[in-house]
């Protein structure tokens, strides 16, 4: 593997712990300080607002209508559809729902670059991806085992909605992500998101909860992290991996999420450590050992 898709795969491992410690995070905070319409347009405008504010110190970059116009359908599925039908979800199921239909991202991606990218369904490429999604369905349903409180039908439909807009998002960006800086990229993408996604939160935002003057500073830390982290750094990282790796081996990483959500549970006293949660990461790092080892569109036609 060469040092430039161990960049890659580093930026998409960062990502993926930024989200894992999200989910949890974001679940204290909606619906008791801030609606989910909110929560969202304050992602979307913060970005917006920061990464506009770097591009003023880096290179410009022409970018096409045509780009553009992808760019414009990556930030109404990648941004505003995938974080909106995530911060809903939280009001009706659980965290360990949500990381449920989280883990079948792969399995999406890989069937949308085939139909897009023209990227093919190797029995290699297929075989880890069901080996990884294994294993985040392993660790999650020994961790949930016991509960009483299952998501109701519309959280979980949400997480579909959630899957599915994230899966598009991957794939449509990755050609442009081959010919801009992740600066630029993000700038056009978080600004065509806060523009959709005013008109929906700013009633909203206007009467949070989290914004009045007796607001203790955890709830404010909390919220720096959903728009700092999982929405400025996290989103930042994202193109910085497809620029080096594919879709569906950035989308394997995803299985990591419930496995950092459950050593979290471990660390603060929730969760036990069990034979599940090894045998659960053997299966995910074996799954994307396998995705990353598959041979690309290219590789098989230089052949």
């Amino acid at each position: 593997m060469t040092k430039d898709k161990w960049h890659g795969h580093f930026a998409i491992i960062t990502t993926n712990l930024i989200f894992g410690f999200n989910t949890p995070i974001a679940k204290t905070l909606v619906p008791e300080w801030i609606s989910p319409y909110a929560l969202t347009l304050l992602r979307m405008g913060f970005a917006t607002l920061i990464f506009w504010g770097i591009g003023c110190f880096v290179q410009k970059e022409k970018i096409s209508p045509k780009d553009l116009i992808i760019l414009f359908f990556g930030a109404l599925f990648g941004l505003v559809g995938a974080q909106l039908s995530f911060a809903h979800a939280l009001l009706y199921t659980s965290p360990v729902n949500i990381s449920i239909i989280a883990a079948m991202t792969p399995v999406v991606v890989m069937l949308l670059a085939a139909l897009v990218l023209k990227e093919p369904i190797t029995l290699k490429k297929a075989g880890g991806v069901f080996i990884g999604a294994a294993g985040a369905l392993l660790i999650i349903f020994q961790s949930g085992r016991g509960s009483t409180q299952p998501g109701s039908m519309t959280g979980n439909l949400l997480c579909i909605v959630n899957v599915i807009t994230y899966a598009i998002y991957l794939v449509i960006i990755r050609p442009v992500s081959q010919h801009y800086s992740p600066i630029n990229l993000m700038k056009w993408m978080f600004l065509f998101s806060a523009l959709i996604s005013l008109p929906l939160g700013y009633r909203d935002l206007l009467h949070t909860p989290a914004f009045e003057a007796t607001t203790e500073l955890h709830v404010w830390l909390r919220i720096a992290y959903v728009v700092i982290m999982a929405t400025g750094i996290a989103y930042f990282l994202v193109p910085m991996a497809l620029k080096r790796i594919r879709p569906t081996t950035a989308s394997m990483y995803n299985n990591l999420q419930p496995i950092i959500a459950s050593m979290i549970a471990i660390l603060i006293g929730q969760d036990i450590f069990t034979w599940d949660k090894p045998v659960a990461a053997v299966l995910v790092f074996t799954g994307v050992y396998l995705v990353t080892q598959s041979k690309a569109k290219e590789e098989i036609k230089a052949e």
